[in-house]
């Protein structure tokens, strides 16, 4: 291992033994500290939270959007701080930390039996989201991780996603789509955060005015499963509590061959997302390049987020720009 995969995953394991034992109050400051130092050092990171941003809200002038990069700096935070502080968590302060309208409607279509897809964006805390969904609704799930450099920080994540009480899968290619549908035909639930793609078989959808490629797996299971496709959306409110909304079902069309029917399928929920994105940008933590005309080329063909991207993009743990957040759960884009 590396002199710098050594440094990584000790920085992380540091903030997981550590953070989730200071008092909260001195955790949020904490956690606001180091937003802000890192906001005003305007690392590549920061500059592309803003040009991200800049599509996000058009009218913005450099102000606004400075202002809008600094409050998502902030809540990138909130999302880490709550991230390490989370195993120590009980089930009530899960409970009270978490408001979801439309709870009935995602019970019902559990207890349907078809089985559920979860598509989520980079909105506010997934990871507590799922928590929530664990011991509040009391119901497991399966969900997909990018593998991670070093192989111990992937270790860490799955480690701590499965204290959680979620299934966690390695990002394998056919072998988790697979996985994933016999969960679904079984009735399951899995959660997907499917707001950008890493490979070079996700679908081209219109996001914000402009072409981003988002991940074909949450419509191609929908489809081949007969399971409903949920599109969520997060933010997080006023006071401590995390906010949610359960969307209607993405219909699957009734024409149209499996392309047609997906590429209709994952526009629809990259419009869901786009609305709530649009509502919250603060809480949307994308820090690395989305839209197509933002790639770059790489040596030897493809772009940034195509063939041969790092793995460990996603925790900054490979990336030259910056990260999404954690290593998120991978959104089985190019499993199919």
């Amino acid at each position: 291992m590396s002199v710098r995969d050594r440094l990584t995953d000790g920085l992380y394991g540091a903030g997981w033994s550590t953070v989730k034992k200071l008092p909260e109050p001195v955790a949020v400051a904490l956690g606001r500290r180091i937003a802000d130092t890192a906001w005003r050092r305007r690392g590549k990171s920061v500059q592309r939270l803003e040009s991200n941003l800049a599509r996000v809200v058009p009218g913005a002038g450099p102000e606004r959007l400075r202002e809008l990069s600094r409050a998502g700096m902030r809540s990138y935070m909130r999302y880490w701080m709550e991230s390490f502080r989370l195993p120590a968590w009980d089930a009530e302060r899960i409970r009270t930390c978490v408001e979801i309208d439309g709870e009935q409607e995602l019970r019902d279509a559990i207890a349907s039996g078809r089985g559920v897809v979860i598509a989520l964006p980079h909105l506010a805390n997934w990871d507590l989201a799922g928590a929530w969904v664990t011991t509040h609704l009391g119901v497991g799930f399966t969900t997909v991780a990018e593998r991670l450099k070093p192989e111990t920080l992937f270790d860490r994540f799955v480690a701590y996603r499965e204290g959680l009480g979620m299934e966690v899968l390695p990002h394998s290619g056919g072998a988790a789509f697979g996985t994933l549908a016999r969960r679904l035909r079984a009735g399951g639930l899995i959660c997907l955060v499917a707001d950008r793609d890493l490979s070079s078989s996700g679908v081209e959808v219109d996001f914000f005015g402009a072409t981003a490629r988002m991940p074909a797996g949450p419509a191609l299971l929908a489809q081949q499963t007969g399971a409903l496709l949920l599109p969520v959306t997060l933010w997080y409110g006023t006071g401590s509590a995390m906010r949610g909304r359960v969307h209607p079902p993405v219909a699957v069309p009734e024409t149209g061959t499996r392309v047609e029917k997906t590429a209709a399928m994952t526009q629809a929920v990259a419009d869901v997302f786009a609305a709530g994105i649009g509502e919250h940008p603060q809480d949307w933590h994308m820090l690395q390049r989305l839209w197509l005309d933002d790639l770059e080329p790489r040596a030897g063909g493809g772009a940034e987020g195509g063939p041969g991207s790092g793995a460990g993009s996603r925790s900054g743990a490979g990336s030259g720009e910056g990260t999404a957040a954690s290593p998120a759960p991978a959104t089985g884009g190019n499993t199919a």
